[in-house]
């Protein structure tokens, strides 16, 4: 496991290494003074931020701006490359985003890792450099993202229902925990999500879904354990939500 505090004193502008993690090990919240570059080869992996909540898989890649505290949880063993880029090379609205890796982002990558600590800001580094940012930039979000409400009240229900995301309280129990009334609950829970209630358990559900099939998991007890009724009915949402069905995600 390597870190940023392993660089050189003096590290080039942009700089990369391959690392790999065991299952089950938190890299908990911390900051990087550079942008940062994930790409995944295998395994699954959480990474929280202060608002959000990611959830990514083989060859997927994740871009952390400078100084934005987050932290990782390898839901299996997690092979992957790490690319540092320095923050005069980025620009300042590039935020927090996920992605699929581009066969070019992926070639771009690799090269960098392949110079290791010898990476010059030459005319073909610095255009290698470019072209990587400019990749992340274009790149399509994708959608296995939670967002999280500021209201201390609405957060602890949501952090409440992340650990046990199978629960099937329904929404007037939940804004009795709250302390409020149904329907103060629902318009803030709309109004701080920019989604209901409802759809966003569902959500918590299907990305906590991929992480459990994706470690082996069968898909008809993942299904039971998180709340649903049939097999049927989960795949179908899990379908609406990433675009492939259940057995897709293990065979990846």
């Amino acid at each position: 496991m390597k870190r940023t505090a392993d660089l050189p004193h003096h590290p080039p502008p942009v700089v990369g290494f391959a690392d790999c993690y065991v299952g089950g090990f938190v890299d908990g919240f911390h900051t990087h003074d550079r942008g940062q570059l994930s790409v995944f080869q295998t395994g699954t992996v959480t990474v929280n931020t202060h608002n959000s909540s990611f959830v990514l898989g083989p060859s997927q890649g994740m871009w952390i701006p400078a100084n934005t505290l987050h932290e990782a949880t390898c839901r299996t063993d997690l092979v992957f490359q790490v690319i540092y880029v320095d923050q005069c090379l980025t620009n300042d609205d590039l935020s927090c985003k996920i992605f699929d890796v581009s066969s070019l982002m992926q070639g771009l990558v690799d090269e960098i890792i392949a110079m290791q600590f010898a990476f010059m800001m030459n005319t073909r580094m610095s255009t290698i450099a470019r072209l990587l940012i400019d990749e992340i930039e274009r790149a399509p979000r994708i959608a296995e993202r939670l967002l999280f409400p500021s209201d201390r009240r609405l957060r602890r229900v949501c952090d409440a229902i992340i650990a046990q995301p199978g629960d099937c309280h329904d929404i007037d129990y939940w804004a009795r925990e709250a302390g409020m009334a149904r329907r103060t609950f629902t318009r803030l829970f709309q109004l701080e999500i920019g989604m209901g209630f409802a759809a966003w358990r569902r959500r918590v559900r299907v990305i906590e879904a991929a992480s459990r099939i994706a470690s082996g998991q069968p898909i008809a007890k993942v299904a039971y354990d998180l709340g649903y009724e049939n097999a049927g009915s989960f795949s179908t949402m899990f379908h609406r939500t990433f675009g492939v069905v259940p057995s897709a995600l293990r065979s990846s």
